[in-house]
């Protein structure tokens, strides 16, 4: 791992990016740190996705922002690749997703994550579970999202999220 910052470039993700990205979370979600996600999946959301890329245009990490309510996202698949970390991509990424939220009008974003130092370097901060009143749970509960559900606490995804932190940053 070098430990040096090398300038990455972030752009929006491609369709011809789907492979990539699932490769690079797949030992992720084998090691329960991130949802698994079907392909059909990846590609209906593909335009949520940013994609790090190395100064050779190689892919070197990926997020997705994904929209809950009017004033709420949520940080998804953030994902740097092993021989990148330690060198401001997940930040760089992190940083894009921000401006896209508040581009679009939102003025919180969450994660649900294991790497709680990141965030907290990141601005984010730990937060309890009520981050929206109960008319917005109650419409937000009937959405059939994983993500939706994880964030929600709902007991059928409990086996994914068993451990993880839920933070929250408030973007102005």
């Amino acid at each position: 791992m070098n430990s040096s910052k090398t300038p990455v470039t972030v752009r929006r993700a491609r369709t011809s990016d789907v492979p990539w990205i699932q490769g690079l979370v797949e030992p992720l979600v084998q090691r329960r740190i991130l949802l698994g996600k079907d392909a059909v999946v990846f590609y209906e959301a593909v335009q949520e996705f940013r994609i790090a890329v190395a100064p050779d245009g190689t892919p070197v990490g990926c997020g997705a922002l994904h929209v809950f309510w009017e004033d709420l996202g949520e940080v998804r698949t953030l994902a740097v690749d092993e021989a990148w970390l330690g060198r401001g991509v997940g930040s760089a990424l992190l940083a894009q997703l921000e401006a896209d939220a508040l581009e679009l009008g939102l003025s919180k974003l969450f994660c649900l994550t294991f790497e709680v130092p990141f965030f907290e370097r990141n601005g984010y901060t730990a937060s309890p579970l009520s981050l929206v009143d109960s008319e917005v749970y109650a419409e937000l509960v009937r959405s059939p999202d994983e993500g939706v559900a994880e964030f929600l606490d709902l007991a059928r995804v409990k086996p994914n999220t068993l451990g993880n932190t839920r933070m929250l940053k408030h973007l102005r």
